[in-house]
């Protein structure tokens, strides 16, 4: 079972990886998994909380950051004990890949700008539901963009971003549901 597992991954993998390819998406998704890219919305979302809501702004904030540092620690944790090699690392299929960023050293199962993103993403949309119904269209796919550039470019399975959105989410769930026992008026 956990053959054809990794079978089906690795062949997801490459799909992404190499039928996808095209040069827009060359040019675009090393640009999509850059953190630093991102700072302007993380900017953004601490100045508007703040700015709109006072102090339930710093509770909001306060509980995203405690669920990406949650997630974030969970994740090195994964990472640190399944201890799978990035696939740009596989000595299976480092020849075949297209890397299209450098692949770095660190572990691939679980992906933290999975984890990281969706865990931002699932926050405020949990958080901000009732004010704004839509909001989940973009911050998941925000996060999922983030994802699927860290299978296109090379660093990670389809499985490690699908186990990283997954604890994303659940850490995002864990501190939404703190908010909302902490700010029930919101």
């Amino acid at each position: 079972m956990i053959n054809q597992l990794t079978s089906l991954d690795h062949r997801l993998f490459y799909l992404v990886n190499h039928g996808m390819g095209n040069g827009f998406f060359d040019w675009l998704m090393p640009i999509m998994r850059n953190p630093v890219v991102w700072i302007p919305l993380y900017v953004f979302i601490f100045g508007f909380c703040l700015y709109r809501y006072k102090k339930t702004g710093i509770y909001i904030i306060v509980l995203l950051a405690l669920s990406v540092g949650a997630t974030d620690s969970v994740g090195n944790v994964i990472k640190h004990s399944v201890k799978r090699l990035r696939p740009c690392n596989s000595p299976h299929l480092a020849t075949t890949i297209i890397s299209r960023v450098p692949c770095g050293s660190g572990f691939s199962f679980i992906s933290s700008h999975a984890s990281n993103h969706f865990a931002i993403a699932f926050f405020l949309s949990l958080v901000f539901y009732k004010r704004w119904k839509w909001i989940w269209i973009p911050a998941i796919l925000w996060a999922g963009a983030i994802s699927f550039a860290q299978v296109y470019v090379g660093l990670h399975y389809p499985a490690d971003v699908t186990a990283g959105a997954l604890l994303g989410m659940i850490m995002a769930t864990v501190f939404a549901f703190l908010f909302k026992k902490l700010q029930p008026q919101f």
